[in-house]
């Protein structure tokens, strides 16, 4: 078996606040172009992309919908490839990298939370969250996994018997039981009311404190900026603005 390039960069729990640009960065885009070829039609996704995000630190991905958020996300983590241009995670090149690399990578090293939860309905919440650390390294053990989110009173449930609420909070769960360096959610509240909302906002707030996993949240809702470090707008596939916030807000400030 060939080496793994991902085994060297391993996760560790930094204090947000001692880290800032000009430590070493989690990742590196370089120039990412995103071009979709559909018959005739070429569809430029992303336009020229260049970005730093850091250990310990939570982003917002800002945008409305087809401004790239979604299609750099999924560069970031692996999904996808850019068409031109480079994509460093630590030291190591995403771009160019082997199939079976970015399979290691994404098992190891990354963590997804998505709109819809994708919860085996079958499976109890402790096994839905068991599979991802039966296959990762060094993996919190379910039940610290669903502690972790406020569902220790939940773990022998089916997600039917659970709350929508509830079914994203396994699903936070089930990436960050991994221990992964790297929190990436796509739109994690758009099926939820303003109180369920807040809810999984707050653990993903509290999931990024205390394991220090830099967090990138996508989201069309610009209430949600508030709460991150810095909010990066998106428009037309190109980053429109970075802004810091001099303070994070409280989610439960936020409103929308």
């Amino acid at each position: 078996m060939g080496r793994n390039p991902w085994t060297r960069l391993t996760q560790t729990n930094v204090d947000p606040a001692l880290e800032s640009p000009g430590s070493n960065p989690v990742f590196r885009v370089q120039d990412v172009t995103k071009t979709y070829h559909m018959g005739q039609v070429s569809v430029h996704a992303l336009r020229n992309i260049n970005l730093e995000l850091y250990t310990g630190e939570l982003v917002v991905l800002l945008g409305a919908s087809g401004s790239g958020k979604s299609t750099l996300l999924n560069i970031l983590g692996g999904l996808d490839v850019p068409t031109t241009g480079r994509v460093f995670y630590g030291h190591e090149e995403l771009s160019g990298a082997s199939t079976r690399a970015l399979t290691l990578y994404r098992r190891h090293h990354v963590g997804f939370v998505f709109q819809f939860y994708n919860l085996i309905p079958s499976l109890t919440a402790r096994e839905n969250v068991a599979l991802v650390t039966e296959i990762a390294h060094a993996a919190m053990k379910p039940e610290e996994a669903l502690e972790l989110v406020g569902l220790s009173d939940r773990l022998d449930h089916f997600p039917a018997q659970l709350s929508g609420g509830e079914q994203q909070r396994v699903a936070i769960a089930r990436a960050v039981a991994k221990n992964p360096q790297v929190l990436l959610c796509d739109e994690p509240t758009g099926a939820l009311d303003l109180e369920t909302g807040r809810m999984v906002l707050r653990v993903l707030e509290r999931v990024n404190r205390q394991t220090g996993t830099c967090t990138a949240i996508i989201t069309h809702n610009a209430a949600i900026a508030a709460m991150g470090d810095r909010v990066i707008q998106m428009s037309s596939g190109r980053i429109a603005s970075v802004d810091r916030n001099a303070e994070r807000t409280s989610v439960e400030a936020i409103h929308w």
